[in-house]
């Protein structure tokens, strides 16, 4: 069967979904080129057109996914309600027991970032970016006056920080803490940094 002729913007879409794939089922370190382009039925060289190297496919395909949870956070962040409520859906959907996408990805990309200069630096911009966004929504409800955070920036640190953390744990370890009790801990986390009486963040 002939292969419909994609564009250079669609193929390049193509191989990246592919390279997540292939990230996700076999690992950063023994993932190829042969394997995207055999998931695809294309050749190497054909991929190897697009991105020189490994390298640069994994570092791209990572960023690929990551920009697409960035895309859902700035949503969630943008609504017209609370900075509370804001904070609370993003806070819920980024925990590992929520649907943030990806978990496995970024712990593989972690580990990876150590060796790849490239990797790490995707992986940092990234991570400065999730960051940021929630930054900018804390400073706003304490200038709101809705609850009080003498440092949004720091907030925003430890809030990842415990949040990353624990996806590490419950990746690792699945089933080790139920939905429940991380839903709650996040909420609790929530909450200890917007300094809300009775360690609820419902807004």
């Amino acid at each position: 069967m002939t292969r419909v002729r994609l564009s250079v913007a669609e193929r390049r879409e193509e191989l990246l979904r592919a390279a997540v794939e292939q990230i996700e089922a076999r690992g950063v370190a023994a993932v190829r080129i042969a394997d995207v382009a055999s998931a695809l039925g294309v050749s190497n060289a054909l991929v190897l057109y697009h991105f020189a190297s490994k390298e640069q496919l994994v570092a791209a395909a990572f960023a690929h996914a990551a920009e697409a949870d960035l895309a859902h956070l700035r949503r969630l962040l943008g609504r017209r309600t609370t900075a509370v409520r804001r904070l609370r859906s993003a806070v819920r959907w980024y925990a590992p027991s929520g649907q943030a996408k990806g978990w496995r990805l970024w712990i593989e990309g972690w580990a990876a970032s150590l060796r790849d200069p490239e990797l790490r630096r995707v992986a940092a911009s990234l991570d400065q970016e999730w960051k940021a966004a929630l930054t900018r929504v804390i400073a706003e409800g304490a200038g709101a006056g809705e609850f009080s955070c003498p440092d949004p920036a720091e907030a925003a640190w430890r809030l990842t920080a415990f949040l990353d953390g624990l996806a590490v744990q419950t990746t690792a370890y699945a089933g080790s803490l139920s939905r429940t009790a991380m839903l709650r801990w996040a909420d609790a986390a929530l909450a200890r940094e917007l300094g809300l009486p009775g360690g609820e963040a419902r807004g």
